[in-house]
């Protein structure tokens, strides 16, 4: 997460500087967040399942996060992790988001010179919205 701040503040230095890159830094920032939230959800879901119960809410009157400033009344639901098949899950929605972005940052450095280049490119782009829908419809569904 601290590598990822340090993009965005190297973002903003250079969009003072000449401003060329910071859409690529940005993404970039994006993605080590992605992959920091990954980590994160991994290590607290495998905690959780076979260290001790993750009950900090309940025990006291509000869950305090980013160093005490905000309290929130509870843990998020998106965090509660009650089976290994549900972290799982958990772990591999995140990692299809990771690719997308992925492909979202090599799709900016793609050159289209045939119509056939065009064409596979919005093939590309309808298999990864296609794959996001699916993903989202699995999840309303569970």
């Amino acid at each position: 997460m601290i590598q990822g701040c340090v993009h965005v503040m190297d973002s903003f230095a250079d969009y003072f500087s000449n401003g060329g890159r910071v859409i690529f830094m940005l993404v970039e920032a994006l993605d080590i967040y992605l992959i920091g939230t990954v980590m994160l959800v991994f290590g607290m879901g495998l905690y959780e399942l076979f260290i001790s119960n993750f009950d900090v809410a309940k025990t006291s009157s509000h869950v305090s996060s980013l160093i005490g400033l905000f309290k929130l009344p509870a843990r998020p639901k998106w965090l509660e992790i009650k089976s290994v098949s549900e972290l799982k899950t958990k772990v591999g929605h995140a990692i299809v988001l990771v690719l997308l972005i992925g492909l979202f940052d090599k799709s900016r450095k793609v050159t289209i010179c045939s119509p056939k280049d065009l064409l596979f490119f919005a093939v590309s782009i309808l298999l990864s919205s296609g794959c996001l829908y699916l993903l989202s419809q699995l999840q309303t569904s569970t």
